[in-house]
């Protein structure tokens, strides 16, 4: 059998480790990116490993998510990581040029290549044949000083696409089919891989709204070929010496395979508060909107853009909603003013907003209080806008501007009639206003030695957990239920996000909208344990969701299952993520229960550990789901110690290679 895409590249990486779907792989990774409200912590870590500079290929440091400086400490942030970038040898991308996906994708991304992001929609770099993975900022910091990153190998899934979508209907309707029937969790260890006569069909840009949107699945990554429509999309940057031609094998042979005929999809919506909850917009009960963003590194290229201007033509924005857009990256923004686009929306009363993460995030634009806002985002997680009353729907950007002129859920047919065929007219541009002005080059190397870090006053140091004791007596200080995620953990918004770099500051604020006195109990039990039910830290890709409680003495997680990236920074981060044995035994314990644990670190290795729950009475067993290496990361007391001494060992070898 031949094969898969996927195959094909980690083969090409592979350094050492086993390439059986669920056993560990070592693979040399290309290309980082970071974004500013998480960079801190990753430059923070890379800065005390001791290197003078990166050792891959290209690493880039985008400022690109909070952008509204409500204080001094963003802007001291973003100061900090332009030194840092210049210190270490990473690009920069200046705030105002775009959103990290969209912009790496354009211009530094390439077929073939792996690339680990801080951010857990990096896939969105599977459109041009790329291999990208969304982990923690540790994580990152590893693949910058070039020793191979650890990797579960994946199970890959073929998504066959046969037809072409109707007029009105969107990429986004292809995702939120997959997430209609794969679920939040289902894609856990899997590779989606986007095959059939449909891919021909689908430009890269909205090839990047279905890979972005597979971290929903919660799979490893999503990706597409690099055919003739990544040729076409790489020439149009002025980057056609980049291609290379990169195709799944015909007799390819796949873990699973999904069929998709895009001719039979039709307008979907995902309702609050998981983007699994998807049905038919025609369906859903037609509630009052208050609020509707176009925008996002899901949905905001220039054809996603040009066909919500589109449906607003001769249209207004309903008097009961606020409609905002937020283009994806300022070389879109200009070709939708040159192509009079952004006229149109202004025109319809829509407001334009910083080009930006921004709204997805919570930073701006939070929705009124009970509200219903409509977005063409990518999560709707209760709170993930910054008001959990508020009720979040996903949808097309068609969609979105059908539903801001008629002030309920409306699909872009009902506006337009028969005249919904000129949306199918619309396409990517030909060529692409190239300006690569605000991206800022790495420094010659002896230069960038010279740099000085510049560190504000809200810049704390990176806590550095202990290795576990053989011994561990300690309280439940939180029993959570199911689906609880990194927003829940560590919430989002312009305030929250501009004390990420802060961690004395920020662990106040730990699980702050739902349980608001946890930070104090932790802190004043001193060590404790979390219990959590199935998919705990699904989401966002935010270490500050394990650093926080590590910082607040957590010392383990147990769970029903844990979401892959949290799980790889509960890990990196010195707190043990223990899965439940049998899930009944999450009905043992409440919260105040005080649990004992004898002989830790020699049950650690046989990912077996017994746990008897003093206050009850009872005993019970549950298993770590760590790889070999994982187990010496946690057995170390985290990443940053481990990576450490790997390095002085790879130096000692190396001397004693060049002795010889």
């Amino acid at each position: 059998m031949g094969k898969s895409l996927t195959r094909k590249i980690i083969e090409s990486h592979y350094v050492s480790g086993s390439m059986v779907p669920g056993e560990e792989v070592f693979i040399k990774v290309d290309q980082t990116l970071t974004h500013d409200i998480n960079a801190v912590m990753t430059y923070l870590a890379f800065e005390a490993v001791g290197l003078d500079r990166i050792r891959t290929e290209c690493s880039v440091s985008y400022l690109d998510h909070n952008l509204l400086y409500v204080n001094n400490m963003t802007p001291d942030d973003h100061i900090y990581l332009q030194s840092a970038a210049k210190r270490f040898g990473v690009h920069v991308s200046r705030p105002g040029n775009g959103i990290c996906h969209t912009v790496h994708v354009a211009r530094f991304g390439a077929p073939g290549k792996i690339s680990m992001g801080g951010d857990s929609h990096t896939p969105h770099g599977g459109s041009i044949g790329m291999l990208c993975i969304g982990v923690g900022g540790m994580d990152v910091a590893t693949a910058m000083t070039g020793v191979p990153m650890r990797l579960k190998m994946p199970r890959v899934v073929n998504v066959k696409l046969t037809g072409e979508l109707k007029p009105g209907c969107n990429a986004k309707e292809i995702i939120l089919e997959m997430l209609r029937r794969v679920t939040i969790k289902g894609g856990l260890g899997n590779v989606y891989e986007y095959t059939g006569p449909g891919v021909k069909t689908l430009e890269v840009p909205a090839r990047a709204t279905i890979s972005n949107m597979g971290a929903e699945l919660g799979a490893t990554t999503s990706i597409f070929p690099a055919d003739e429509q990544v040729h076409k999309f790489m020439k149009a940057q002025g980057r056609e010496e980049d291609y290379v031609e990169l195709l799944p094998d015909e007799d390819a042979e796949y873990d699973e395979v999904i069929e998709i005929d895009l001719s039979a999809l039709e307008p979907l919506i995902s309702c609050p508060h998981q983007p699994d909850n998807v049905m038919p917009l025609k369906d859903a009960p037609k509630k009052p909107v208050q609020q509707v963003f176009i925008g996002s590194c899901t949905n905001a290229s220039y054809a996603d853009v040009a066909k919500a201007a589109t449906v607003f033509k001769g249209h207004h924005v309903n008097e009961n909603v606020s409609c905002t857009c937020a283009v994806a990256s300022k070389q879109t923004y200009r070709e939708l003013l040159r192509d009079g686009y952004v006229d149109i929306l202004l025109q319809a009363g829509v407001r334009m907003l910083e080009i930006a993460c921004g709204p997805c995030c919570a930073i701006g634009q939070t929705p009124a209080t009970k509200g219903v806002a409509v977005r063409t985002s990518n999560r709707n997680f209760k709170g993930r806008a910054g008001n959990p009353t508020a009720g979040i729907y996903l949808v097309s950007p068609e969609s979105a501007a059908a539903t801001a002129i008629k002030g309920t859920f409306a699909s872009a047919e009902e506006i337009m009639g028969e005249g919904i065929v000129e949306l199918a007219e619309i396409k990517e541009p030909e060529t692409y206003l190239v300006d690569d002005s605000m991206i800022i080059p790495p420094l010659p190397e002896e230069e960038a030695k010279k740099v000085e870090l510049v560190k504000g006053p809200n810049i704390k140091f990176l806590p550095v957990p202990e290795a576990p004791s053989q011994h561990l007596c300690v309280p439940v200080s939180l029993k959570t239920l199911d689906n609880v995620s990194t927003d829940d953990i560590t919430p989002a918004s312009a305030e929250f996000s501009s004390m990420r770099s802060n961690i004395p500051l920020m662990s106040q604020y730990c699980y702050h909208r739902y349980v608001p006195d946890f930070a104090a109990r932790a802190k004043e039990l001193g060590s404790s344990i979390i219990v959590g039910g199935e998919n705990y830290g699904q989401g966002s890709s935010r270490e500050h969701a394990a650093i926080n409680p590590m910082y607040l003495g957590v010392k383990c997680v147990i769970a029903k299952s844990i979401a892959r990236i949290h799980k790889g920074n509960l890990v990196n981060h010195g707190i043990i993520p223990m899965l439940f044995e049998d899930p009944a035994s999450y009905d043992l314990i409440e919260q105040g229960d005080e649990l004992e644990i004898n002989d830790l670190l020699d049950q650690i290795p046989t990912r077996k550990v017994v746990i008897t729950n003093k206050t009850k009475g009872v005993s019970f067993r549950v298993k770590l789901d760590l790889t070999d290496n994982e187990v010496q990361v946690v057995l170390s007391g985290g990443q940053l110690r481990y990576l450490k001494k790997q390095l002085a060992e790879q130096e000692v070898a190396e001397k004693e290679a060049s002795e010889k």
